[in-house]
């Protein structure tokens, strides 16, 4: 009888700490991307105005930023912060690209993405290899709806092909960086993007993140995966 109880209470003082953990781990993740968010978004002020007078002098007048619908935490539907590296119609042409041409629409709707996208400007191809296109979204950092180490932030449209893997990835805020980014990122396929996702929802602790952020620096760096 005894040793029932005992073996109850070890169970529960177990649970007690796991709990313990999961709200050091949220705590300490949330403080360090506020830390992170407020250095990136000093950052941006400066990187802003140099990518603004680039695309003037190349002649493109539009904003260069954008927002784009996105899975956020538990499902819910985000707005993310870009630089343009498109033109402005970008969806609109993605559709007529895939009606008159099969071969592209089968590229786009395997990997999510265009190997040579004829809709990325001049200063977009720039910005893309120097991976700083998603710079802006130290911004959603900071607000909170954004990590800087998590899961791929998803299109809303990709969810039906995200399969078994949505469940995994919406228990996590979509980061800046994450197991996608350090294993290739274009160079893998949607498939193995969403692997690598649940591994990273399933696995995460402190160690995990600080070795992904500390990664990305020799990904970005090393143009690895940048296109």
């Amino acid at each position: 009888m005894n040793e029932s109880i005992l073996e109850s209470e070890n169970i529960e003082s177990g649970k007690i700490m796991i709990k313990i953990r999961k709200r050091m781990y949220f705590f300490s993740k949330r403080l360090i991307d506020i830390i992170a968010g407020l250095v990136g978004v000093i950052v941006l002020i400066p990187m802003t105005i140099i990518i603004k007078l680039v695309s003037i002098c190349s002649g493109d007048f539009k904003s260069i930023f954008f927002t784009q619908e996105r899975i956020g935490i538990n499902g819910k539907s985000i707005k993310i912060f870009k630089y343009r590296s498109m033109v402005p119609n970008a969806e609109q042409l993605l559709e007529e690209l895939m009606e008159k041409d099969p071969k592209i629409k089968e590229e786009y709707l395997t990997n999510k993405k265009l190997e040579n996208d004829p809709r990325i400007t001049k200063i977009g191809n720039i910005i893309r290899k120097c991976s700083i296109d998603e710079f802006p979204q130290f911004l959603n950092v900071l607000i909170g709806n954004m990590t800087v180490v998590g899961p791929r932030p998803y299109l809303p449209r990709e969810k039906e092909d995200m399969g078994k893997y949505y469940d995994y990835v919406i228990t996590c805020k979509p980061g800046i960086t994450g197991l996608w980014q350090v294993s290739g990122r274009n160079d893998i396929s949607f498939k193995n993007r969403l692997k690598l996702d649940k591994k990273y929802a399933l696995e995460r602790n402190l160690g995990m993140d600080a070795k992904i952020f500390f990664q990305t620096f020799a990904t970005v760096i090393g143009k690895k995966g940048a296109k």
